[in-house]
């Protein structure tokens, strides 16, 4: 049979369990903001590369149309 733990036992056990619980709300509080850091720098990259789409598309409305090349194998 298991000898039971001593009150001492069992609060020095609480301790340490107190202590990993406030590391592990510590690194969940860092983990939370830089998700959302990233979140945010996420959506900024989105809005610029969409805004560079948009140039981009409105660059290749203003070429002009160019016919197809003739080639000696065709003439």
């Amino acid at each position: 049979m298991a000898t039971p733990f001593t009150p001492d036992q069992i609060a020095e056990r609480v301790e340490r369990l107190l202590v990993r619980h406030a590391e592990l709300q510590r690194t969940n509080a860092l983990l939370t903001d830089q998700v959302a850091a990233l979140t945010h720098e996420r959506d900024s990259l989105k809005s610029r590369l969409s805004a560079a789409r948009a140039r981009v598309d409105a660059l290749l409305e203003r070429l002009p149309a160019v016919a197809p090349a003739v080639t000696k194998e065709s003439e």
